[in-house]
């Protein structure tokens, strides 16, 4: 970008040639222009989530219910998932800040029987000598076999267990931001909506159904 560009020729002229530019304060640095977020009517979530089915239906419900990002509800831990209360928590979300979310009563029932099915799978991993899981802030050295447990395993697992290129180590990581996104795009054009929707659509359409 124009700033990237601007920023290498500073640090060429100061750091490597050391010659000083004098006062740059007056140069005008590019700005994207501020964009109108996509806002869905309810009635247009309605047609997106019936041509959603399983696991990606029930994460969309979840982001359009909570106003969860994308990233956030990937990284949901078994363990931040407060059926008691009906209070979901979200672990180092924007800004490194821990919140919590009211998880919808309707989708509670939906959600426990996903995660029997999710427990099934981890019990399966076990069996074949897989089921561990990334832990953040370094928790595998201080609590070794927590990596294992079954609060620490993810709400939307992968399909598939690949190789933690951190670690090397064989184990299942959470669905992949992409295939959640192709996911919504074919809804949308089944629905036969003509708006530009991502994962990140469904929490500004949260926000503004609130008003």
């Amino acid at each position: 970008t124009q700033n990237q560009a601007f920023s290498a020729i500073v640090f060429l002229y100061k750091r490597l040639l050391h010659i000083e530019l004098g006062d740059l304060g007056k140069i005008a640095w590019s700005k994207r222009p501020p964009r109108i977020p996509t806002v869905l009517t309810v009635d247009e979530v309605r047609k997106i989530l019936n041509q959603l089915t399983g696991t990606y239906r029930l994460l969309v419900e979840l982001l359009y219910g909570t106003g969860m990002r994308i990233s956030e509800a990937l990284r949901l831990r078994i363990k931040d998932v407060g059926f008691e209360n009906d209070i979901i928590v979200i672990r180092d979300g924007k800004g490194g800040k821990d919140r919590s979310v009211m998880l919808p009563r309707h989708l509670k029932p939906i959600l426990k029987n996903h995660l029997v099915k999710v427990r099934d799978l981890h019990r399966r991993d076990l069996q074949e000598g897989f089921g561990s899981t990334f832990l953040p802030y370094a928790l595998e050295r201080k609590y070794p076999n927590e990596h294992k447990a079954w609060r620490w395993q993810y709400v939307f697992p992968s399909t598939r267990i690949s190789t933690d290129p951190r670690s090397g180590i064989r184990r299942r990581h959470h669905l992949w931001d992409d295939n959640c996104q192709r996911a919504v795009r074919k809804a949308v054009r089944k629905a036969g909506i003509v708006k530009h929707v991502k994962c990140h659509t469904f929490r500004h359409s949260f926000a503004t159904h609130l008003l």
